[in-house]
């Protein structure tokens, strides 16, 4: 659809007077959600030279708000490369049940999205913001849901139920922190450049978290996972009797050493939790809607949902992206077992996972610049480069070979974690502009969106590991059937690759270019400067008549 009301031409330079720069009025009887912004063009004015300069964000401030993301990203890389693993091979749970605890923990996070959004969008501006009560509330309750999601309780026949009230609570827990924490990021500056800036740091810490928490978590408990029974070359013990030896001890001890390295882990990446709230606390301040009027109200949460569910650039780069993430969700779910049963990697996967994130750490400054410069669409492009590398190390598992693969896949995942959270301020400012006089609807979008992508990743590895029950996943033994290595074969290599071409696809499809983007920020500027305008003249004329 047109804009609402077309900008051209270059801005104009600052001091210049008293025309808004290339703003037109539309024809009688077109519908136009900025008709205020028209009728207050003649009396807008320039805001003063230093206005902008002093909203500016530090790097400190960006700093600390990227701080306070990481230990989200910590936590959550160490479940999504290990939790699996953990449930099967240390829990002793079924794959099934492993299914059940993944899916339903993932669908309980993406059930509390829409939830949070709804009462964050109806909370009331306090001393210290109206997102960051949300984030200190559930740090504390977040840490000790974590911490006994990886405790091994003495008893069998419960272990199901204990992982999945844990697991579900961890995940509710944390969308109550992620969604006010990403719905920040608007509340931070005026300035797209700013807001653009301060998601590059944010990401490059969340993926910096990410790595940390892998490294962690992948270090200290390592020696869960090695036993000198399966370090025979399989090629040449194809023996049933060499299948089924145990890797693991007796899951009944809950004091057994594969248990205690797990909860020390946890512990570990607790304490990271707590630091970083303090952080994002102490570093971050919080501003008020710049671009709402004292009149606007908060758009109701089941129309704002309405409104949001219609918006095509929402639509289709939610669409995408929600294929993109399940990919990359899938390839971390089942990394770590592939590389320990169908790869050959049993000794090295720890450090495959750390080449995967240190890349994406590295990377992420690149596609931060090269968005920049040729374009938020373009740069999505990257995300492919995984695919030809992920189908060589399925078809020819080999060391050197799988440490290249971890690098580009590094470049690949930092790609599809910057772009979405870089494109979707965009998204928000377009339907700012058709919506003027609503207020409250960042967190609809921002929760609906990550209830989208938990749901898909839900489903994602809830069928993963569903596919390996029904090809007779063993938990604990050194080789698992072909059909198992097949099935993880798939999951690592052609699912994912199907489903990012897909994502990128739909993407094309995407309408918001960077010249359309340019004249949404040129727009908003116009109507926070009119409005403020109008504002001091009524506040001149109410001291006159006084």
């Amino acid at each position: 659809a047109p804009a609402p009301w077309p900008l051209q031409g270059a801005v104009r330079a600052a001091g210049t007077p008293p025309a808004v720069p290339g703003l037109r009025c539309p024809a009688p009887g077109a519908q136009v959600s900025l008709a205020v912004g028209c009728a207050m063009a003649g009396a807008a004015r320039d805001a003063p030279a230093g206005e902008q300069e002093g909203h500016r964000l530090s790097v400190c401030s960006k700093l600390c708000y990227a701080l306070g993301g990481a230990p989200n990203q910590v936590a959550g890389s160490a479940a999504s490369f290990f939790l699996q693993i953990y449930l099967l091979d240390i829990a002793h749970i079924t794959p099934f049940h492993a299914s059940l605890v993944l899916f339903i923990g993932k669908a309980s996070g993406a059930v509390t999205d829409p939830v949070a959004g709804f009462f964050i969008s109806k909370s009331r501006w306090t001393k210290i913001g109206r997102l960051m009560p949300w984030v200190l509330a559930c740090t504390p309750f977040t840490i000790v849901s974590y911490f006994f999601m990886w405790y091994l309780p003495p008893f069998v026949s419960g272990r199901v139920a204990w992982y999945l009230t844990f697991y579900c609570l961890f995940q509710a827990l944390t969308t109550l922190f992620q969604v006010p924490y990403s719905a920040l990021t608007m509340f931070l500056s005026t300035d797209q450049r700013d807001r653009d800036s301060a998601t590059a740091y944010r990401m490059t810490m969340e993926v910096l978290g990410t790595l940390i928490g892998a490294a962690l978590q992948g270090q200290i408990v390592a020696s869960a996972h090695v036993s000198p029974h399966c370090t025979v070359n399989p090629s040449a013990n194809t023996t049933d009797s060499w299948y089924d030896i145990p890797t693991t001890p007796d899951p009944s001890d809950p004091l057994s050493h594969q248990a205690k390295v797990y909860m020390i882990a946890a512990g570990v990446i607790a304490g990271v939790y707590l630091l970083g709230t303090v952080v994002l606390f102490l570093g971050v301040k919080e501003r008020d809607d710049p671009y709402a009027l004292n009149s606007d109200r908060a758009i109701p949460f089941c129309k704002g949902l309405a409104l949001t569910m219609k918006h095509g650039p929402y639509v289709k780069l939610t669409a995408s992206f929600l294929l993109i993430s399940t990919a990359v969700q899938l390839e971390q779910g089942n990394f770590v077992l592939f590389c320990t049963h169908a790869a050959g990697l049993r000794n090295h996967f720890q450090y495959l996972v750390v080449t995967i994130l240190v890349s994406a750490v590295v990377s992420v400054p690149f596609w931060q610049k090269f968005l920049q410069r040729f374009g938020k669409k373009c740069a999505a492009c990257g995300i492919s480069w995984m695919i030809p590398f992920a189908v060589m190390l399925v078809t020819i598992p080999n060391l050197i070979l799988a440490y290249f693969v971890a690098f580009v896949s590094g470049l690949s995942i930092a790609a599809s974690l910057l772009l979405p959270w870089s494109m979707l301020p965009d998204v928000v400012d377009n339907f700012r502009l058709q919506n003027p006089h609503g207020k409250g609807h960042e967190t609809i979008f921002y929760s609906s969106y990550v209830f989208f992508t938990k749901m898909s990743a839900g489903i994602g590895l809830g069928i993963s590991a569903a596919g390996l029950e029904f090809t007779g996943y063993k938990p604990g033994i050194c080789r698992q059937s072909d059909d198992v290595i097949l099935t993880l074969k798939l999951l690592i290599g052609a699912v994912p690759a199907i489903l990012i071409l897909l994502g990128l696809f739909i993407l094309l499809f995407y309408p918001i270019t960077e010249e359309s983007r340019k004249e949404t920020k040129l727009a908003l500027e116009e109507l926070r400067r009119s409005y403020q305008s109008t504002e001091n003249s009524d506040s001149h004329k109410k001291d006159t008549s006084v």
